[in-house]
C-alpha cells in the first residue's frame, strides 16, 4: 500500500516532461494541468486507436463524472514525470482510474488522482461500459 492506494507493478506507466508553459508564476506546474496529464495517460493506457475506433464505429465516448485530486509535492520545469495508472469498474456504468504522478524513478507520489468516467453515446446519453472494456480492466487490474 502506497499513498493510501494499493498499487502494484502492473500499473500502466506514462512518461512525460514538464515544459515552461506548464508552470505558473511560482515556477511549479499549474494545478489544473494535472487533469490534462491524467487524461493523456488514460488515453495511452486504454489505447488511442481503440478509443478512436470505439467512437467512430460504435458511437461510444467517455466523459468525466467525478474527479478527486490530492497535491502532495510540486513539479517544476524540466522534471521528467511518470503517471502510474490502474483502473477498476465500479459498476456497469462507471470506471475509476487511480493515477499517481511521480518523478522518474521516485516511489513517492507528488499528485494523486481518482477520476471516474462514464460512457455516453453520440447523443450524450449514458450507456453501459462496453463488455470488452470491463473484461480487459478486470483482467489487467482486479483491484477489488
Amino acid at each position: 500500500m502506497k499513498d493510501g492506494v494499493s498499487l502494484v507493478s502492473d500499473a500502466h506507466v506514462y512518461t512525460f516532461n514538464i515544459y515552461y508553459e506548464d508552470t505558473d508564476l511560482t515556477g511549479a506546474v499549474y494545478h489544473a494541468n494535472y487533469l490534462a496529464y491524467f487524461e493523456r495517460a488514460r488515453e495511452h493506457c486504454l489505447g488511442i486507436q481503440e478509443l478512436v475506433r470505439m467512437y467512430r464505429e460504435d458511437g461510444i465516448g467517455f466523459v468525466v463524472h467525478h474527479v478527486d485530486l490530492t497535491y502532495r509535492a510540486p513539479s517544476f520545469h524540466g522534471d521528467e514525470l511518470e503517471i502510474h495508472t490502474r483502473a477498476r469498474c465500479e459498476s456497469e456504468y462507471r470506471i475509476i482510474f487511480e493515477q499517481h504522478v511521480r518523478g522518474r524513478g521516485e516511489s513517492t507520489s507528488r499528485v494523486i488522482g481518482r477520476i471516474t468516467l462514464v460512457c455516453v453515446n453520440r447523443d450524450h446519453q449514458l450507456i453501459t461500459l462496453p463488455p470488452s472494456l470491463r473484461v480487459d480492466v478486470e483482467r489487467r487490474w482486479d483491484m477489488s
